[in-house]
């Protein structure tokens, strides 16, 4: 299973990729990462370290590397997209136990709203342990939190 969550937001995809990438503000609207710790600006190649809250008020840390960061370019058919990803880099990975590739993905056709879209990619023996269902809900209440903050900047 590799969770995913996905909304339209009625928001700029400029504005709502600053947004994405203000890892330091994050704990002023996502109830789900509520703190990030990156060197700034986010770097392909950089530790990110998620510190998120589950939905039964647990909180866990995730370490992490950014693997792609690509800022928004615009398509012949007039689209434009950005992505970000990060790969999951926690004891259980070192092992080949659980293996996860986030990845944040913004599209937005002329005059239309921004698709946000976020899947994890997981991989090995273990990744029932890792709690798919629970990641979904965490990134489902980010993606509204997100859509949420970026109407109203």
């Amino acid at each position: 299973m590799n969770p995913s969550a996905s909304v339209e937001i009625d928001a700029p995809l400029a504005t709502v990729w600053r947004i994405i990438l203000a890892t330091e503000e994050y704990g002023a609207w996502n109830p789900f990462v509520v703190r990030v710790e990156t060197p700034q600006p986010p770097r392909v190649g950089n530790p990110i370290v998620l510190h998120v809250v589950w939905s039964d008020g647990r909180r866990s840390r995730s370490p992490e590397r950014i693997s792609a960061l690509d800022p928004p370019a615009t398509a012949a058919d007039g689209a434009t997209t950005a992505r970000l990803s990060y790969v999951y880099r926690g004891w259980p990975s070192r092992l080949g136990l659980i293996r996860g590739t986030r990845h944040q993905r913004l599209t937005q056709r002329p005059d239309g709203p921004t698709t946000y879209t976020t899947v994890e990619e997981f991989s090995g023996p273990l990744v029932r342990l890792a709690g798919p269902g629970r990641v979904a809900d965490g990134f489902r209440r980010h993606a509204e939190a997100l859509r949420a903050h970026a109407e109203r900047v």
